[in-house]
């Protein structure tokens, strides 16, 4: 007779044979979008790395990564309030009301605690740099640290100026000074911070710069109705009810409803740029069968970096397809020149800070960004083509051709330089190719070529 099989037995064979089939499937799958996404973003992946690890070139102060290692800073919270946050990759930031007394000359910011809390609370201490380039050692050397201490009522120094509004305290070091970081890293995070408050707000800021306070004062005494206090050299004790430490990063030169105030977008940036500068055009021109007027296309002059080797064909090609052409250059006067861009419905311009004036045009704009060689595609689109497309605005973006870079007049064909970005930064090392790639390296737009990129940015602005 033949023996019985134990089914005790054989049904956990069978199970573990079903669950090692599962987990074998789920990984290939794990394995298959994992492959799919490296492939996908490779040239950004390599860009990212290597962006990482430059020095500032002097032409552009720019090269800092998103995506490195985060500061190691404790990741606690302060009792009660104040309240601090160390997670996020980008920044960190501590928000407390109560009695808030600041010394900035000491950078000192003290939490008064009441009599009733634990004694074990008190004279604990967190320090911070409040500047959203978290991770990048070279930016935030530039920056004075702040501590956050709490300390009993006995213990806090005299308050010497009383205030009854809030009170933001951050850094105008790391990169400032380079328009696209002025506006990525400050402008646009204190927008999104300070809007709450509607102007009843004081703003204290280490690393001011006189010059740079003047050329932002539009943007800046817009946000607050109070004097701007240089926190480096502040001696007094100030008090404030409600005090926030640093500003919340979203993305490069964007913003993110979910993370702001009200659902603050950069529709609601633009137009807070266009009241602030006073800037006439809320939409561009619309063609149409009866228009008489001609679109106007700004193109963005650089002289050394970077720049375009053949403006004047560009200008003649562009008003015989019916444009009003406008050559100038962005290091004018900032309230001029944002007059000038807001007057274009058109902005052409080489990857670079001087398309971050994008925030000056009207709504429907179109912002073409020529991408010049050394795999500079994918952060193109992050820094400026995810701008263009979140202010309501139309983005295209060129990539020159071998044959349009100006670096084939001191390279052969053969070199990686032209034809191997990857292999050129392991032959000549990073140094020498952002030098070439950013500070050498002109532009000279085949029209025959670029010339659909014009008809179709005409047909952008006959859309409704």
């Amino acid at each position: 007779m033949a023996k019985q099989k134990n089914p005790s037995r054989v049904e956990p064979q069978k199970l573990r044979s079903v669950l090692l089939g599962g987990c074998f499937l789920l990984s290939m799958i794990l394995l298959v979008v994992y492959t799919s996404y490296v492939v996908s973003f490779s040239n950004l992946s390599f860009w990212r790395s290597n962006r990482a690890a430059a020095p500032v070139p002097k032409a552009e102060a720019k090269i800092a990564s998103t995506h490195q290692a985060d500061v190691s800073y404790q990741k606690e919270k302060l009792p009660s309030n104040p309240f601090c946050d160390f997670s996020n990759r980008r920044n960190d930031y501590c928000e407390m009301e109560g009695d808030i007394r600041i010394h900035g000359n000491s950078s000192s910011i003290f939490f008064v605690a009441s009599s009733n809390v634990n004694a074990t609370k008190l004279q604990e201490s967190w320090k911070l740099k409040p500047h959203p380039r978290k991770g990048d050692a070279r930016a935030m050397a530039r920056v004075t640290e702040v501590s956050v201490k709490t300390l009993s009522t006995r213990d806090a120094p005299k308050c010497a100026v009383h205030s009854s509004v809030p009170a933001i305290v951050f850094s105008t070091g790391g990169y400032m000074g380079n328009f696209f970081h002025d506006f990525t890293d400050i402008l646009i995070t204190i927008f999104t911070t300070s809007q709450q408050f509607n102007g009843e707000v004081q703003f204290l800021i280490s690393e001011i710069l006189p010059w740079w306070n003047e050329k932002y004062q539009k943007i800046l005494k817009s946000l607050t109705n109070y004097e701007i206090i240089d926190f480096n050299q502040d001696q007094v004790v100030r008090c404030y009810p409600h005090v926030i430490v640093g500003l919340k990063f979203h993305k490069e030169m964007s913003i993110d409803p979910s993370k702001s105030p009200y659902g603050l977008t950069m529709v609601d940036f633009g137009r807070f740029i266009r009241k602030s500068f006073a800037l006439e055009r809320d939409m561009t021109i619309k063609l149409g069968p009866d228009q008489g007027k001609k679109p106007r296309i700004l193109i963005i002059a650089r002289k050394w970096t970077r720049r375009f080797a053949n403006v004047d064909e560009i200008v003649r090609n562009a008003e015989e397809m019916g444009f009003e052409a406008v050559v100038a250059e962005a290091k004018l006067n900032l309230i001029e020149f944002a007059h000038i861009v807001n007057s274009c419905d058109v902005m052409l311009g080489v990857h670079g800070a001087g398309l971050t004036n994008l925030v000056f045009l009207p709504t429907n704009a179109v912002v073409i960004q020529v991408v010049p060689l050394g795999g500079l595609e994918g952060i193109s689109w992050i820094d400026f083509g995810l701008a263009t497309i979140s202010m309501k605005m139309h983005y295209m973006q060129y990539t020159i051709s071998l044959d349009e870079s100006t670096l084939t007049e001191q390279f052969a064909r053969g070199d990686p330089v032209l034809s191997d970005q990857k292999e050129a930064y392991k032959k000549h090392g990073w140094d020498r190719m952002i030098d070439l790639y950013f500070a050498k390296q002109g532009v000279k737009l085949d029209m025959g070529r670029f010339s659909s990129t014009l008809l179709h940015a005409l047909e952008l602005l006959r859309q409704e």
